[in-house]
């Protein structure tokens, strides 16, 4: 009898989760509007608002290096209609701050990602160096004196300036912004010297000729951008980071909720529309399996981790 009991209750909820969702979904970013991470999220919501033809609302909780918004999910009810887009800095965050009230590798569960696009490090288009290795002269021969832009304290475009400036051997002074617009602002106007930008800021301001653009964070070269080379080729071939983006649950999502949305995510990201904009927005689409992201996550965490303990950065 309980056996028969526990299929029936089986067969009920898979009918459910077919039918998900039948209210509108909250899309929790934890970045600026204008950011990189809100304007990828804002136009998968509005996709997917028109695959389930339910309303997918985007709730802005910025601020802490998004650790807002995961709290805000990781405590939510895990029911499909509270869900997080994130990116790099979730696993930062994971690696750097034991401290958090959460813990996003048991109090999340990866969903599916979105995008995978590379930085792109930017200069005012008057600075004196032509290239890295110009930047890179410079900020040895003036130890300390360089100032360098992020959207925030452990963001990825943080991370991603602290992993070149311990490769490349140099000392500078981190200015962190309340979002990517902020920072590149600066950037523009020759108050600091470098930043390693989310290529829907960064890649729009050069293509503007706004800014000189020195690299690409990315193994090989951006196809938005051939002409830019990366950072590897330019002297430091152990350098390689991206700007992921992706969905995140609490952690006590049902598993067969959880690939229904993974799923459906994947097929929204296939859709021409999507790519449309997304192209637009200058990012990389990313199709992996919820198994894989999951994976991928954690040796995101771990990546970040080992840089933390070799560098000794505090990001409290």
């Amino acid at each position: 009898m309980r056996s028969w009991l526990a299929l029936v209750f089986l067969l009920n909820c898979t009918a459910s989760f077919a039918q998900f969702p039948s209210k509108p979904v909250k899309l929790i970013v934890g970045y600026a509007a204008g950011s990189s991470t809100d304007i990828v999220g804002r136009v998968m919501a509005e996709r997917l608002s028109a695959y389930w033809k339910q309303g997918v609302v985007v709730e802005t909780r910025a601020g802490a290096a998004g650790n807002l918004a995961a709290d805000a999910v990781a405590k939510a009810p895990a029911d499909g209609y509270t869900l997080l887009f994130a990116q790099n800095g979730l696993a930062i965050s994971a690696a750097a701050l034991p401290n958090l009230p959460f813990h996003a590798e048991t109090d999340l569960v990866p969903l599916a990602p979105a995008t995978a696009t590379p930085h792109i490090l930017i200069v005012a288009p008057d600075a004196p160096y032509k290239n890295m290795q110009g930047l890179i002269a410079q900020a040895k021969a003036e130890p300390g004196k360089l100032a360098y832009a992020s959207s925030g304290v452990g963001n990825s475009d943080h991370l991603c300036g602290e992993l070149f400036n311990a490769m490349a051997g140099i000392q500078a002074v981190h200015v962190p912004y309340k979002g990517g617009g902020p920072a590149s602002v600066d950037v523009v106007a020759g108050r600091i010297a470098y930043y390693f930008a989310g290529m829907p800021v960064g890649l729009g301001l050069y293509k503007a000729g706004r800014v000189k653009a020195l690299a690409v964070t990315s193994r090989e070269r951006f196809p938005g951008a051939p002409e830019v080379p990366t950072v590897a080729e330019q002297g430091l071939p152990d350098y390689e980071a991206s700007l992921w983006q992706g969905f995140f649950a609490p952690a006590s999502l049902p598993a067969e909720l959880g690939a229904k949305i993974a799923s459906d995510i994947q097929a929204v990201l296939a859709l021409p529309e999507t790519r449309q904009k997304l192209a637009a927005a200058h990012v990389a689409l990313w199709f992996d399996t919820q198994a894989s992201f999951r994976r991928a996550f954690l040796a995101d965490v771990a990546k970040w981790r080992a840089l933390v303990k070799n560098t000794g950065l505090k990001l409290e």
